[in-house]
């Protein structure tokens, strides 16, 4: 079993890319198949270590959930305003 940090560090390499198009992902999409709902997260939030897909800002505002589930969009609204990274 990986230990926190490991998990961590295995958790950020994982996040790198969409896995839609392999663009750089800007947020996490869960679901739980029992309750039929979906969501997004972002992926800052450090202390959320949860499984999910990583998916970049277009795929993630596009996503539409199976007919009859829900989609929560738990993103902050500052990341739509500003970038991650400034070059």
């Amino acid at each position: 079993m990986l230990g926190v940090r490991a998990l961590r560090a295995y958790r950020v390499g994982m996040l790198e890319s969409c896995v839609r198009c392999g663009g750089p992902s800007a947020a996490l999409m869960v679901y739980d198949y029992a309750d039929r709902s979906v969501w997004l997260e972002d992926l800052t939030a450090e202390d959320r270590m949860i499984p999910g897909h990583p998916f970049c800002d277009d795929h993630a505002n596009g996503l539409t959930p199976p007919l009859g589930w829900t989609l929560t969009d738990r993103r902050t609204l500052s990341r739509l305003f500003a970038p991650l990274e400034v070059a």
